[in-house]
């Protein structure tokens, strides 16, 4: 399917695309790497016939602006995803997030003075020991990486994402996915954004975790081979409150691999609370 984000934000290192669809209840979908928001396809119509549902691709990915200099940091994005909440005028919308997605949401949250409904987040990145595989290998070697022939940078980024699921990718989504990355601009921006991702920037916020308030609910497949099951019981041990969901037999994208289980969690009501509630 088309995949097009019609609007435009600007930030201090560039321009943001993003897409609003559906009316009520505002929720942001915020995608993780090396993805974009063509993630959210299926899931952001679906969840737009009851609610406000706000996608973007995060600077440097999809159909955001790419170019040398950028500020990629998790740190960078966290105050990105601020300006554009205050942009769209949001104040406690739901927010889902995946990947690094779930660490830029996190980070916003507890270190950008952002303010959330509540907050769902699934095979993402949230602290701990998740520098590892690719990312320290990127970190560690990137002038390499950079010079790879496109060819095999190409072989390395199909890889990876054929890695992060465990049933397949439907005909096209691969190249959907592979597009951003390909030609001289996209292959220096994949190296670029992984190569300015660390570890430091979650660690800022971890003794935070404990002290959040709001409605959190965890889900995750058992299958993810990027972020294992012991991600999300980190997680859930240092939020204990926070509700966690296992999908049986799905990987890391549960948007791919699971999404009728995957929508059905994200229109579960809360617990304790009535429909169309908010918490401050």
């Amino acid at each position: 399917m088309s995949w097009a984000l019609g609007e435009e934000f600007e930030t201090p290192d560039g321009r943001v695309r993003w897409q609003a669809m559906g009316s009520g209840e505002p929720v942001v979908l915020v995608h993780g790497t090396p993805y974009s928001s063509y993630l959210w396809r299926d899931v952001a119509p679906a969840l737009a016939l009851n609610r406000k549902v706000f996608v973007f691709d995060h600077l440097g990915f999809g159909q955001s602006e790419q170019r040398a200099g950028q500020d990629l940091s998790l740190a960078a994005h966290a105050r990105n995803f601020r300006r554009l909440l205050e942009h769209w005028e949001l104040s406690g919308p739901s927010v889902v997030a995946h990947d690094i997605g779930g660490a830029v949401a996190l980070r916003t949250l507890l270190l950008e003075g952002a303010s959330y409904g509540d907050l769902t987040l699934f095979d993402a990145v949230s602290g701990g020991e998740w520098e590892r595989g690719l990312f320290q290998l990127i970190l560690e070697q990137a002038e390499v990486f950079e010079q790879l022939p496109d060819y095999a940078h190409e072989a390395l980024v199909a890889s990876h994402l054929r890695h992060a699921t465990q049933t397949g990718f439907r005909p096209g989504v691969l190249e959907a996915f592979l597009a951003p990355w390909r030609g001289a601009v996209g292959q220096a921006a994949f190296y670029r954004q992984y190569s300015q991702i660390r570890q430091a920037d979650t660690a800022g916020y971890e003794h935070l975790l404990g002290e959040m308030s709001l409605p959190v609910r965890l889900i995750w497949g058992r299958e993810d081979r990027i972020l294992p099951p012991k991600y999300a019981e980190w997680l859930h041990d240092r939020i204990p409150h926070a509700e966690l969901h296992w999908i049986d037999g799905a990987g890391h994208l549960l948007q791919e691999d699971a999404p009728a289980q995957l929508m059905a969690h994200l229109t579960a009501p809360w617990p304790g609370r009535a429909a169309g509630d908010m918490v401050a």
